[in-house]
């Protein structure tokens, strides 16, 4: 359903108050499509669907048509209510990653290696293919961690799915041409411990993602100015009935389109 954007703001605004008391040109593969039965309690999803469901804070559920699900920045605190199948990790601090997970995991995917160095995920799981990009991140001290975040890469029903993670900075030219395509992108836009906007809003460009769903919003007022600067830059604003949808390569919007889904836990 959509909503004008001044009225949005307004339902943000009650929503954060009362909570604080040149793109690549590589293509989206779909790896499967029919077969086998649903793998979890949700009506099973058509094909062509991918269900998406925010958790909170950068945690979102990703449900495959094989019901295949995936949690992303999986940690301790924030988690789906069911295991996972899959569960990617970042590194940044704890509430993005766990030193706990669920041993039900099948494939728990760190988006930093602890040993130090690089770290490259690209795995199949039935229909739906992850693989990751990693990036520059600060520590607390203010210096440099190399490698120390994972954008992840989901390519499953014919979209291409990506979660930046906790993103520091802007993306390099060969940064975009390993992402490729993407059709949704899952950002943060918390404005002070991942990028700035004018910096996001610089990723989201050159991206160009048909859909950019907000996460990572804790600091007051982040999604409304997140909002405000979107809306001026030319994207529209749409909220989600809840926190899941749905999504189809039929249904991606024809503009740039913010969809705005609050926290909803497992």
């Amino acid at each position: 359903m959509r909503r004008p954007f001044a009225l949005l703001l307004t339902l943000l605004a009650g929503v954060l108050a009362f909570a604080a008391v040149g793109p690549a040109q590589a293509a989206c593969q779909l790896i499967a499509s029919n077969g086998a039965p649903p793998y979890l309690i949700r009506a099973a999803l058509a094909p062509d669907e991918v269900g998406i469901r925010y958790i909170g804070h950068s945690t979102f559920e990703i449900e495959t048509p094989r019901g295949v699900r995936i949690a992303t920045d999986y940690n301790d605190s924030i988690r789906p209510l069911l295991a996972p199948r899959v569960a990617t990790m970042n590194g940044a601090h704890s509430t993005h990653y766990s030193v706990n997970p669920d041993p039900a995991i099948e494939h728990l995917l760190y988006g930093w290696n602890p040993a130090g160095g690089p770290i490259d995920h690209d795995l199949i799981v039935e229909d739906v293919r992850i693989r990751n990009i990693q990036t520059n991140i600060r520590g607390w001290d203010g210096e440099t961690r190399r490698l120390g975040n994972s954008i992840f890469v989901f390519e499953v029903a014919d979209l291409c799915i990506a979660h930046l993670g906790h993103l520091h900075h802007r993306l390099t030219q060969e940064d975009l041409t390993r992402l490729g395509q993407i059709d949704i992108v899952l950002a943060p836009v918390d404005n002070a411990s991942t990028l700035r906007l004018d910096s996001l809003m610089d990723v989201l460009k050159a991206v160009r993602p048909a859909m950019v769903i907000p996460m990572h919003f804790h600091f007051s007022g982040a999604l409304a100015n997140f909002l405000a600067r979107a809306s001026a830059e030319g994207f529209e604003i749409v909220q989600a009935d809840g926190s899941d949808l749905i999504a189809r390569r039929a249904t991606l919007p024809d503009r740039p389109t913010v969809t705005v889904m609050m926290p909803g836990g497992g």
